[in-house]
């Protein structure tokens, strides 16, 4: 098990066994290179510890514990997560500012305490039969285990598929393999097993309208803990760079950590003589977001370092993307985050990047047509002709995409179904709806964070940049801004036709005005549909193999019917359904069928 995670720790490796516990732990050296070694353990090794993240605040909470009289033999966060508990309980984590992974037996007690952290960064995995109970960041490690059966979660797949789901349940793609879900513990003794959730997103303002309060107040308090979100995470003791797309978010986060280091007058050690920035380019010029990047770079003067990715490349890693993604994934855009990792991989060890800003401020599009509907439902008919004549420009493409899709919806979902064979449709297509029914903006937010987006967000982060032994932090996660912007009005998100609308006032004078005031937005994406019709070849190669029509999921001759008019341009709305076959298809194996 632990050598199959060696890519996610290979600077060191450590056991610990007690009567019936057996820990382990492969480690990347973030804090404390010298003497981190874990498991780590209390001052009489009652207490061991293995995990995976960072505690970001971990400097306080240990100042904190020493007074209250705990000794420390290393300078690790890691051990603080140790005495914490000794002190608090399961309860310490409630105390954590970051993210995290944890087990930890207290031998005392009998008792395996197992975390994950509040939005799920890290990710946790388990297996449990009455008997026994393993548990791993990445499911390969559990299938070493030879009593664990691997077999397929036909439900998760029909979501998949059809429904375009993940991420979402405890469920995996692997039956009977959990994933422990994000803001939750789970303790485990001889006679019982425990799952807590210790967190979660409360929307505690709901309000369309302007208060008393002025928009320099709110800004004024947002812009103090960002800044503090992006201070905490350059604590390391090795080298740091950051993700830059030429978005709002990345581009707020590299230039704050260039303010940040004008501040304290010097270069960060862990930064070098200039920032390092990588982003992911495009031919096509509709997706290319470089002028933008590279209108930051000339700002802060940091290093720019570009890639391009292709059709052919993403061909040739496709396996090894699968293997360390695990699970099936929507869309080729993982692939050139792969590549922005690859990349990033040969400079630095620490990466900062701006994921859950979308989520977080409401950052889509779509949030906007919500905003305007929760207008309308609340009979403010005046502010809901200023927000759409003031957004008009970004909602009517969008409203027009929609009208198409949502008209032959119906029609798209129903030729996708006869792709499939009927046996397995009928099984699971009891319920289509793909959407959770929200209350209005702040309930589809929180949605958007703990279920729907964020979630297949951050598994694909963290499996992408471990693959290349990284650590990916995201000043946007930090839970004081999480709940400091959820106890606002909605106006502070979404206001006078602008998306972020607090974000942009805090980075005012920070941010170069080309992108704090920039209208359109790419979320991040791929020449889909080219590339597919470039691989045209190879991918019928594969839907034509008797592999694949063995499955009992497809009906192979009406897909190679479908792929053959999407190559000749005759289907518009069928590439993102194919990738799914494909990926599905290539997950079979890579896993199922892999010597």
């Amino acid at each position: 098990m632990s050598d199959i995670l060696k890519h996610r720790g290979p600077d060191d490796v450590g056991f610990f066994f007690d009567h019936k516990v057996a820990l382990g732990n492969t480690r990347l050296s973030i804090i404390d290179i010298k003497s981190g070694h874990q498991p780590v353990h209390n001052e009489n090794s009652t207490i061991w510890i293995t995990y995976n993240g960072e505690i970001h605040n971990f400097q306080q909470l240990r100042r904190v514990l020493e007074k209250l009289g705990h000794e420390f033999y290393t300078n690790s966060d890691t051990e603080v997560i140790v005495h914490a508990y000794e002190e608090w309980g399961e309860n310490s984590v409630k105390k954590f500012n970051g993210m995290w992974a944890f087990a930890l037996w207290d031998s005392n007690k009998k008792q395996l305490f197992l975390s994950r952290d509040r939005l799920g960064i890290k990710p946790l995995y388990y297996f449990l039969n009455g008997k026994r109970f393993i548990f791993a960041s990445e499911i390969k490690a559990l299938l070493q285990d030879e009593s664990i059966p691997k077999m397929p979660n036909d439900k998760i797949i029909f979501e998949y598929l059809v429904q375009c789901r993940l991420d979402h349940t405890e469920q995996t793609f692997f039956n009977q393999i959990k994933r422990l879900l994000p803001a939750h513990n789970l303790l485990l003794d001889e006679s019982r097993v425990q799952v807590k959730k210790y967190w979660e997103i409360r929307c505690t303002n709901k309000e369309t309208k302007d208060s008393h309060v002025k928009d320099d107040e709110y800004t004024g308090k947002f812009l103090g803990l960002f800044k503090d979100s992006c201070r905490l995470r350059q604590i390391s003791d090795v080298p740091i760079g950051t993700c830059l797309s030429g978005g709002l978010d990345s581009s707020a986060i590299v230039c704050m950590i260039n303010q940040l280091l004008m501040f304290n007058g010097k270069k960060s050690q862990t930064i070098g003589e200039r920032q390092k920035t990588f982003t992911a380019c495009f031919k096509d010029k509709r997706i290319d977001e470089r002028e933008y990047a590279e209108e930051i770079i000339a700002q802060t003067g940091a290093e720019g370092d570009f890639v391009l990715p292709s059709s052919s490349e993403l061909w040739r890693d496709i396996k090894k993307l699968v293997y360390y993604q695990e699970e099936p994934f929507i869309g080729t855009s993982v692939f050139a985050q792969w590549c922005v990792m690859k990349l990033a991989s040969r400079k630095v060890k620490v990466l900062l990047d701006g994921q859950g800003g979308d989520e977080l401020l409401a950052g889509y599009t779509s949030d906007y047509l919500v905003f305007l509907q929760d207008l309308l439902k609340g009979r403010k008919i005046g502010n809901f002709v200023k927000e759409l004549l003031l957004s008009l420009d970004i909602v009517a493409p969008y409203i027009r995409q929609i009208k198409y899709f949502s008209s032959s919806y119906s029609k798209q979902l129903n030729e996708i179904k006869e792709l499939l064979n009927y046996e397995f449709i009928s099984e699971f297509d009891h319920d289509t709806e793909i959407n959770a029914v929200y209350e209005d903006l702040p309930d589809l937010l929180r949605r958007e964070m703990t279920t729907t987006s964020l979630p297949v967000l951050l598994r694909y982060e963290d499996k992408n940049s471990m693959a290349f032994s990284l650590e990916v932090r995201l000043p946007f996660l930090d839970h004081r801004l999480i709940e400091y912007i959820f106890s606002l009005p909605v106006t502070q998100r979404l206001k006078n036709g602008w998306t972020k609308h607090i974000l942009r006032n805090a980075m005012k004078g920070i941010l170069p005005e080309k992108i704090r005031r920039r209208r359109e937005k790419i979320a991040f994406e791929t020449p889909e549909a080219t590339w597919m019709k470039e691989l045209g070849r190879e991918i019928k190669e594969i839907f034509a193999s008797s592999e694949f029509g063995g499955r009992k999921y497809f009906r192979q001759r009406e897909i190679l019917k479908k792929f053959d008019e999407f190559c000749a341009g005759k289907l518009r709305y069928y590439p993102e359904f194919f990738w799914r076959i494909l990926n599905l298809e290539i997950w079979f194996r890579v896993f199922f069928e892999r010597t």
